[in-house]
């Protein structure tokens, strides 16, 4: 399936974009040859300011969560009940696997547990043509007969929406759902998203599980991933779909009306943060997409270097979907209005840029501490009176706290009591998302639509079932 050219990261900048970046160092720079610290005070203050609003809008979002205001479909165990399981719609699984052999045996042990009658079951595992040890390895497991194998041809890109394309291309199921290699999502997953499906009207064609890890515990990595990944799946997207706002998909475990997937062209195979693309896609084309109480469980990186080159691809993908969907700001302004438009540029284009300005914010902060320089005192005591010093300390102290308001948010809703001390560390782990983010930027550049794989199965497999069982008893009590 091919997009649209103006809906494809295919290309990264429009003429426009280009020439309006330009015209901005330009001038920003030429500016800062002729006034120097005031331009540099500036451009620090615009800095100030998105990172201000970011941390404002977020915040507001985490509260009318955990104040009961956000939204998700809840399913109780007896309405399982009421499915005829007779009846129950064909489903497809699409498992996206590259390098990924070790994980297979755990794959098909975990797909085979779902609670869903095998002969209405379709699951597609989509290898890459040129990953030979998978392809040995799926040829020599004994799968059962609702699974089946499609070799994703050579070709570029080579990513994971690409072969997901291929996938939605062979789909039989009327419902279609994703999961990864390392993925354990509840056994009930699939009849909980069609009993939301059922509650909601034809303009709902996507409802995404939460998504958490089994591991967080693993060492301090996965502690502080864990209370970012909670924040963000069981605060943010259901206070996102309370305020019928654009949600950026999860990279798995998203389910489809598979029709109304295909009528909107699929992924974009060129786009590193698929998920996050289609899920403003589809509200631009007029669909939604709602949260179920659900969970996937995941595997957290446990590496620093392959968190890194994870995270890294996160960011470029956010910073292509940004791109791709401001090429008309008018159109989208239009399509999602002025408070999802304003959302849009703070959560898809703000968190990034955020996250890559933050080393020269602090420092410019750092520099118009220390310098003794009496031209630069001269222009601070201009440009901002008496507030400049205030303003600088209010920001820092206001971005520390929202750090630590996320993170023991985050260690709250899933009953991770004992990882809430660790939210003295949040501030750290922003740093690391920093690091990142100019990775992340710097590939966008040079290889947009390279796919950093990320290695999975750091976590022994003999400590996973007992890890989900315990992550699992938590969150329930919590409920």
């Amino acid at each position: 399936m091919i997009l649209p050219a103006h809906l494809s990261a295919q290309k990264t900048f429009s003429f426009w974009q280009v020439s309006l970046l330009f015209l901005l160092l330009i001038g920003w720079f030429l500016w800062l040859l002729n006034v120097g610290v005031e331009a540099a005070m500036a451009f620090a203050f615009f800095c100030t300011l998105l990172k201000l609003a970011l941390c404002i809008y977020g915040i507001c979002l985490v509260t009318l969560s955990i104040t009961g205001g956000g939204r998700e479909v809840h399913v109780a165990r007896s309405d399982l009940a009421t499915l005829d399981r007779k009846t129950l719609p064909l489903y497809t699984i699409l498992i996206p696997l590259y390098k990924e052999a070790e994980l297979l045996p755990r794959l098909t042990s975990r797909l085979t547990a779902l609670d869903y009658p095998i002969d209405k079951l379709e699951v597609i595992l989509l290898l890459e043509a040129d990953d030979a040890k998978t392809i040995v390895a799926v040829e020599k497991v004994p799968l059962p007969p609702h699974f089946h194998v499609l070799i994703v041809p050579a070709g570029y890109p080579k990513t994971k929406p690409r072969a997901c394309n291929m996938g939605l291309v062979h789909a039989r199921g009327q419902f279609l759902v994703i999961y990864d290699a390392e993925d354990q999502p509840d056994p009930d997953q699939l009849m909980k998203a069609l009993i939301a499906f059922q509650r909601s009207n034809e303009q709902v064609i996507c409802v995404q599980s939460r998504l958490n890890f089994y591991n967080p515990r693993q060492n301090l990595l996965t502690r502080l991933f864990t209370l970012e990944y909670s924040h963000w799946f069981d605060l943010i997207l259901p206070a996102l779909s309370a305020i019928d706002a654009p949600i950026p998909l999860g990279g798995t475990s998203n389910h489809f009306r598979t029709s109304a997937l295909k009528a909107i062209g699929g992924w974009d195979a060129f786009n590193v943060a698929e998920d996050c693309d289609l899920g403003i896609r589809l509200f631009t084309a007029g669909y939604r997409a709602i949260i179920v109480n659900s969970t996937t469980w995941e595997e957290a990186n446990s590496q620093l270097g392959n968190w890194i080159r994870q995270r890294s691809r996160w960011i470029k993908g956010y910073l292509q979907t940004y791109i791709v969907h401001m090429r008309n700001p008018s159109a989208l302004f239009r399509n999602l209005g002025w408070r999802n438009f304003l959302g849009f540029q703070l959560i898809v284009g703000g968190t990034p840029l955020v996250l890559f300005l933050a080393p020269i914010l602090w420092l410019l902060m750092l520099a118009s501490r220390t310098t003794q320089l009496e031209a630069f005192e001269q222009i601070v005591a201009w440009r901002l009176p008496e507030y400049i010093h205030s303003f600088e300390l209010i920001s820092l102290v206001f971005s520390i706290f929202t750090c630590f308001y996320f993170g023991l948010c985050g260690a709250l809703v899933r009953g991770n009591y004992d990882l809430a001390k660790y939210v003295l560390l949040t501030p750290l782990y922003g740093a690391l998302q920093s690091v990142a983010a100019w990775k992340g930027c710097f590939q966008l550049l040079t290889k947009p639509h390279h796919w950093e794989k990320t290695t999975h199965g750091l976590f022994p497999l003999t400590l996973v079932r007992q890890a989900t069982s315990c992550q699992w008893s938590n969150f329930r009590q919590r409920q």
